[in-house]
């Protein structure tokens, strides 16, 4: 193959990976694979994909430069015959409330332009028919559809002032930038109780407006506290906000429809017109699949063209299995997996060519039923000539790769290395461990464990679930299975009871800092400072990087970042701490012979050998039983895969009391290998007596199951109803259930 034809890697280095060479071929698709923290992402996304960016952001003027992040050059010494990357990843789609599928998409600005030209009676142009926009928005709610009562008494303490802390929400707390904005507006005395306020000082204090006020340093325009909060915090999804921040919200507000537009969004003018008798608010809400349906129906030349490029999106989103969702869902509701194949829409159409298209395990999420039409998808996009990377756990996609690229041959520090490189005979042959396990198959679970008791649901009609009724057994382990939107995360997630007694552990991103690690993420880090304080005669705040012992140049970051304003900036390493994040003094202070940073830099399998004190033992047998061995306690969560942060929340969430385990997609982002352990751990739950209810598609887990729960026929309306119930081998004689035939030919090799 000429040079030119394939993208050439020489010496990546980028965290795991082992000065590796490689050889991509262009305008194929292939697929990397290998155990969770293999190097497979940090090869893919943070050399090829991350280098690729970087050099397109260099092409622009420094001044626009100046605007946009600039990332680092990856570790890597050479990187030959780039082309322009577009990464379609698993993050949710942000917080904002006002974004849609349909905003997201662009159906829904086509679907407006439609309703301006033919609706009845007529409204106006397009933007009279949104509700980001003056013209066409509820002016109630703003647009959002929802309006929120906050509850003054429980967001201020009237009989406190300003200055003594009065305002209780978090980063409004006295000596902060936002407090200063009202102490130094000039609108009220600081020191005088909030009881004492005048009604203009009250009204002003809560939602007045104003000219700029100076604080910090920094000029701010002055915004009523209530109205401040709302634009901060109570426009956004409140899953998308940090926990103290959800729970602060979740105190001082309530949310509720708006009463004015009936939670529409839009003003009265643009709820009113119709089309063949629906509004521009009933197409919204219809699934994607009846809206196409009710589009072909229009024969109007007048909106021919826009309404076959509408036709064509929607027929992509029914065409990736997304068929179920609406126009009018939110973007910050979808799963990971269907927030990327979203994103995935916008790329199908395109008439770009010899781009790189890189993805993140793109079947997160699906059935097997639907993996096939996902790997059509990536057949087109390198039928037009796009060099496709897909970073994949699944069989049925590698069994479609033209190349496959295999790291390992372990996680972390094992691995880093190509362990394979060739077409899939080859793998099967290579002797790795995705070679390995890409022809096995779990044994069916034929003498399902004896449940100890049921959990009842009655009558459960929460979205598209059809009054459903259903025991779920205690004491065993029950996967709840169908294809995606065929109600499963409905029934389990909105109708199970909450009670202490029930842990949930979801598919909601990890929130926190880049100071947030393992260690500080599961709790583990407090009984390590215990442990230290009392072997050392010292306070435990002396070995968090948080607090006293943190080095005061890059206040426990180990890493200094410096704004060279009109030029990227620039990130290094603490000259006064070398990168070890504590004060000199403090690493003086060892634990049989290791000092806190080496105790961080350690691995969870070293430091099990390390430490004996139980505390400390505890956390780091549940890390080492998800299969996070090889991680170091002191990595940053953000140089994580997702794989690997799925994990580490199991692994927290999984300490307590709790009898009954909800896990949803736990396999997401696992090998083939990583699923023997989650298996095993799931096992052991069960055999210690609790109940473990797993939402999932892969067959691995369907298989080991004790009790089958199997939702559809297919999604949306067509879905909700209870398929099947039973033991897994009786699922696979079930050719009435997509997911029986799928685990009848999974048995069967």
């Amino acid at each position: 193959m000429a040079r030119h034809e394939q993208i050439e890697v020489r010496g990546a280095r980028e965290h795991n990976l082992r000065d590796v060479d490689v050889d991509i071929p262009k305008r194929k698709l292939t697929v990397f694979t290998g155990v969770s923290g293999s190097g497979k992402s940090s090869l893919v996304f943070d050399t090829i994909a991350a280098e690729s960016r970087r050099l397109i952001n260099e092409t622009y003027t420094a001044f626009i430069q100046s605007l946009m992040p600039s990332p680092p050059r990856p570790e890597v010494d050479t990187l030959r015959n780039l082309s322009a990357a577009i990464i379609v990843d698993q993050e949710r789609m942000g917080a904002n409330s006002r974004s849609t599928v349909g905003t997201a998409t662009d159906a829904y600005s086509m679907l407006r332009i439609v309703f301006s030209r033919i609706g009845e009676p007529y409204v106006g142009p397009s933007n009279y028919f949104s509700f980001n926009d003056p013209n066409g928005m509820c002016l109630a709610c703003e647009g959002m559809g929802r309006v929120a009562t906050v509850d003054v008494d429980a967001l201020v303490d009237r009989e406190k002032s300003l200055n003594e802390g009065a305002i209780d929400f978090p980063n409004f707390q006295v000596g902060s930038w936002y407090l200063q904005v009202f102490t130094n507006s000039g609108y009220f005395d600081p020191d005088r109780p909030l009881r004492e306020y005048t009604d203009a000082e009250w009204q002003q204090f809560l939602y007045g407006t104003g000219p700029k006020v100076s604080a910090g340093g920094v000029n701010s325009a002055y915004e009523g506290l209530v109205d401040k909060l709302r634009r901060l915090y109570l426009a956004k999804d409140p899953d998308s906000l940090q926990p103290h921040l959800r729970a602060a919200v979740t105190r001082i507000a309530t949310f509720a429809d708006c009463p004015e537009c009936a939670g529409s969004r839009l003003n009265a003018a643009a709820r009113q017109a119709t089309i063949r008798g629906r509004t521009i608010t009933e197409c919204a809400a219809m699934q994607v699949d009846d809206l196409a349906r009710f589009l072909a129906e229009l024969d109007d030349p007048s909106v021919a063209p826009i309404v076959a490029g509408l036709r064509a999106t929607l027929a992509s989103l029914d065409e990736i299995g997304l068929g179920y969702l609406s126009l009018d869902r939110e973007s910050a509701t979808l799963s990971g997996g269907e927030a990327q194949r979203v994103k995935m829409v916008r790329h199908l159409g395109s008439s770009l060519t010899d781009l790189t298209y890189v993805f993140d395990e793109p079947t997160a999420g699906l059935h097997p039923h639907d993996i096939a039409r996902m790997n059509q998808l990536l057949l087109r996009l390198r039928d037009k000539g796009n060099t496709v990377l897909v970073v994949e756990h699944k069989p049925a996609v590698m069994a479609v790769a033209d190349h496959l690229i295999d790291l390992g041959p372990g996680a972390g520090a094992a691995g880093g290395t190509v362990v394979y490189q060739g077409d899939l005979a080859g793998l099967r042959r290579s002797g790795t461990l995705t070679g390995e396990h890409i022809t096995q198959r779990q044994s069916l679970r034929t003498e399902p464990r004896p449940a100890t008791g049921k959990l009842r649901i009655e009558h459960a009609r929460q979205h598209n679930l059809r009054d459903v009724s259903v025991d779920l057994p205690l004491g065993v382990l029950t996967v709840v299975t169908g294809v995606a939107g065929s109600g499963k995360s409905s029934l389990i997630h909105g109708c199970l009871p909450r009670s202490e007694q029930v842990t949930f552990v979801d598919q909601s991103p990890i929130r926190g800092s880049r100071r947030s690690n393992p260690a500080t993420y599961t709790g583990l880090l407090d009984p390590i400072r215990k442990t230290f304080a009392k072997a050392t005669g010292t306070k435990p705040a002396l070995f968090s990087a948080n607090s006293a012992g943190a080095c005061p140049d890059c206040k426990g970051l180990g890493l200094l970042y410096t704004d060279l304003a009109f030029m990227p900036g620039v990130v290094s390493v603490c000259e006064s701490c070398a990168g070890k994040r504590f004060l000199p003094e403090v690493l003086q202070h060892r634990l049989r012979g290791k000092d806190i940073s080496e105790v961080l830099a350690m691995s969870v399998a070293a430091a099990r050998d390390f430490f004996t004190e139980r505390p400390v033992r505890t956390i780091l047998d549940r890390l080492d039983d998800v299969g996070l061995g090889y991680v170091s306690l002191g990595q940053p969560l953000s140089t994580l895969s997702g794989g690997e942060r799925q994990r580490i929340r199991l692994a927290s969430q999984l300490a307590g009391p709790a009898e009954i385990y909800v896990l949803d997609e736990p396999s997401t982002g696992l090998h083939m290998a990583d699923v023997d352990k989650l298996i095993g751990l799931l096992d052991r739950l069960v055999e210690r007596g609790s109940t473990v209810i797993v939402i999932e598609h892969n067959l691995d887990i369907v298989a080991r199951a004790d009790w089958v729960i199997d939702l559809g026929p297919g999604a949306g309306h067509d879905g909700g109803r209870i398929v099947f119930e039973g033991p897994p081998g009786a699922l696979a004689q079930a050719g009435h259930s997509l997911t029986g035939q799928h685990l009848h030919s999974y048995l069967a090799g």
